[in-house]
């Protein structure tokens, strides 16, 4: 069994037309379709509705721009005995 997740668009007419390559040909396949309607994209939530402090991308965004990002050193590690 397969899962394919779409994003489409139903037009004035009221109807959804799909056309989805599932890599098979002259075999029957049995397809459930589930549906939900989305939000309309003007109520989208501000970063700070979901929960980030204010200005919090504006402050962090680009603050690993550098190439390439150095390590600093992490210490010593431990040597462990291989067990056969």
């Amino acid at each position: 069994m397969q899962s394919i997740k779409l994003f489409s668009h139903v037009g004035a007419d009221g109807i959804l037309h799909l056309n989805i390559p599932v890599g098979i040909t002259d075999k029957e396949i049995e397809v459930t379709v589930t549906y939900q309607q989305l939000e309309p994209s003007a109520q989208v939530k501000t970063p700070e509705e979901l929960g980030w402090p204010v200005g919090f991308f504006e402050q962090t965004y680009g603050s690993c721009q550098d190439d390439p990002i150095v390590i600093d050193y992490e210490g010593d590690f431990e040597i462990r005995e291989e067990i056969a």
